[in-house]
Order: C-alpha cells, then structure tokens, then sequence
C-alpha cells in the first residue's frame, strides 16, 4: 500500500509539472492591499503603463548600402539638406514613410497588453495639429529640422529616429495590472506581425527595454530548472555511492530525494504557483532539507543491520532513535519557514510554504518510504535469522 500510494503520487506529480510556467507580472509580487500594488495599478490607469518595452526597426540592408551615394546627391539640395542633417538623407525620411510608421504605431497602441505608445508617428501629429498643415512632406520636414533648435530636435526627434534616418524606435509601456501578462507571447506576438504582415525582414526588427530583459531571465531560468535537476540528481547520487560504497544503498537512497523534488514540483503546477526567481530554487532546496535526512537514517540502518541482522528490528531502532531526531528537526524547520507566509512579497510567501511543505514531505518520505524500499530490496544483504549480537 505504501508504494502504491507514493506511486500515485509521483504519477499525479510528473502530471502537474507540466502545468508550470514563468511569472510574467511584478504586480502580482504584492499583495492587494500593498501600497505598491496600489501604486501600479495607479501608474496602468493613468500613466499609461507599467513595464517599458522598445522596439527598433532599422533600414533594409540594401538602402544602407546606397545611402552614401545618395547623401551625395542630397547634399546638392536646394532645401537646406546637407551633411549636417543626415537625418533627413536616412531611409525613413527619403522615402517619407509616414503611413508605414503609422502602421506600426497603430497595431502597437491596439494591443490589449499595451498602453501609451509613442513614436515619430506622435510627433507627425503633433506637427499636424499646431497649424494648417495638412499632409506632411520631405520639404516641410526639411526646412523644420533645420530651423528647430537642438532642445526641440531633442523632444520631437532623437527619441524616435536615430540621427542618420535608418532607425525607428517605438516606445511601449505594458500594463502589469490587466489580464494574465505572458510575456513571451507578447514578444512573439509582435515580432510575428511586423515581419509576416507588415513585410519587414527579421533582421531589422528588434525589442529591447526592462519587459525583454526580464523576460529573458525568466525563460532562461525555466529552461535550466530541469538541467539543473539532473545534474543535482546525478550529483547526490555519487555523493551516496562515495558515502554508503554501495550501489544498491545509493539507488534506494536517492529515491525518496527524487519523490520530494517530483512532489513539490507538482504541487506547484496544480496550485498555479508560478516560477519566479525565488521559487525557481525550491528543487534544490528540497534536496538540502532531505538528503541530510535521508544520510542520518540509512547510516544508522546500517549499523542497526549490522547489530541485530533483520530489517524488521533495524528499523524499529532507527525509527525510536535517529528517526525521532529527524522527526522533531523536520517540525521544527517547517515551523521556522511558515513564519515568511506573513510577508507582503508574494514569492516569499510561496517559497516559505513550499519549503515548510518540502520538509513535511521529506519526512514522510524518509521515516515510510525510504523503510518500506529498504526492506524490499535489503540493499545490506540479506537478514540472518539468528543474531550473533546482543539485543
């Protein structure tokens, strides 16, 4: 009954993992009733967004292989256009691509996971509603560049548009407080639109900003969870067989620490509990609140086995000695890491549970099923019937 039930468990376990994911949302970090929490909700409803994302789109590579027989023949305009403003030489102004840029502009502002958006699109519109300026023309870009003072081409230009006119920028906020944010997707999203619908090759396009960089750590952390879990397994496992010198003692040992990894982590995936950068951890800390367990109990298994020959009383001696030591330690780390389930920081509190519920399983695990294998297989040989030992 004992293995069939831990064998449901693990089954049921290897199932829930594959409902984890990576925390996409720094609000969700707080509790509701956080000034923090308030405050970013505040900084979606009115500022327009949380998270900053940016997206560069350059020029094609074949106009930046022309643009400098081209800056010699705009160098001859009769409109001002010189060396000195290359900017209106670059590909974005030569070829006037105002409703490519609005294109953009629009899809990225109609996402429901962003907010304000700003680019050269907002400052053609601003330069739109200041007069009677109906369509806005290379000329008239022209002659306004060249008549703007630096600290206006500053506000107006050089946030949206590199100085030679080959590069855009696209200044995003993302909304932290609406919906399930993956950002991921998001980034996938966008990219997949500019070169699929809008026909810009791959490698003009590229994002960038705080949401990215996150993102990227997030996804590289989820990627090495289960490389980092191998290596750990294959590790402990070594340090058992260098320790016991047995390889039966080391392959019994090192199941009850595989059971509490699988559990934990598949508690994770049925109650939704995110992998952030502070439970990414959890595995390895179910292996440090279990292998030092397991180590006590199989060390004085050993020696009980050696003392009486049966599996029976060698466990009834360690059970009553070294396992009543593992038992009240055990309680008293799950005690000590339920203290963090008062904390405000929502990873802290996940990963004082979960380490508290590390602890309770790492327990079961080595006073039952770690008794239960070593009678199964007598990884110390087999038991004597008789004992040459005193009791």
């Amino acid at each position: 009954m004992i293995l069939a039930g831990f064998f449901a468990v693990i089954i049921l376990s290897v199932w829930g993992m594959s409902f984890l994911y990576g925390q996409n949302r720094f609000i969700d970090y707080y509790k509701e009733d956080t000034e923090i929490y308030r405050g970013m909700e505040v900084i979606d409803r009115k500022l327009g967004g949380t998270t900053p994302l940016d997206i560069v789109i350059d020029a094609p590579q074949d106009f930046l292989e022309f643009q400098k027989e081209e800056e010699a023949m705009m160098s001859e305009d009769g409109f001002g256009v010189s060396e000195s403003s290359p900017i209106l030489n670059g590909y974005w102004f030569s070829g006037l691509l105002l409703e490519d840029i609005a294109r953009i502009h629009n899809y990225l502002d109609g996402l429901p996971e962003t907010g304000k958006v700003l680019s050269f699109h907002t400052t053609a519109q601003l330069l739109q509603g200041l007069g009677d300026v109906e369509e806005l023309n290379r000329f008239f870009l022209g002659v306004l560049y060249n008549k703007l003072p630096e600290d206006v081409k500053g506000l107006l230009f050089s946030p949206y548009i590199s100085n030679d006119g080959s590069q855009l920028r696209f200044s995003v906020r993302v909304f932290e407080s609406t919906g399930k944010l993956d950002r991921q997707t998001l980034l996938e999203k966008i990219h997949n639109h500019l070169t699929t619908e809008l026909g810009i090759a791959a490698e003009q396009v590229q994002t960038t900003g705080v949401l990215v960089l996150y993102n990227n750590v997030l996804q590289s952390l989820f990627r090495s969870q289960i490389s980092t879990v191998g290596v750990v397994f294959v590790t402990m496992f070594v340090i058992f067989l260098l320790l016991f010198r047995n390889l039966k003692v080391a392959a019994v040992a090192i199941v009850p620490n595989i059971t509490i990894t699988a559990m934990v982590l598949g508690a994770m995936g049925w109650m939704n509990i995110p992998l952030d950068i502070m439970t990414i951890t959890i595995a390895a800390i179910c292996f440090g609140t279990a292998d030092d367990n397991t180590i006590h109990y199989v060390h004085r298994m050993g020696r009980e086995f050696k003392k009486h020959g049966s599996y029976e009383r060698a466990i009834e001696q360690a059970h009553t000695t070294i396992g009543r030591a593992v038992y009240y330690t055990g309680i008293t780390v799950m005690l000590g890491f339920s203290i963090l389930a008062t904390s405000n920081f929502v990873p802290t509190i996940y990963f004082g549970l979960l380490t508290a519920f590390s602890m309770m399983v790492a327990l079961m695990a080595n006073l039952i099923l770690l008794p239960r294998l070593i009678m199964l297989f007598e990884p110390f040989g087999h038991p004597n019937p008789v004992t040459s030992h005193p009791t």
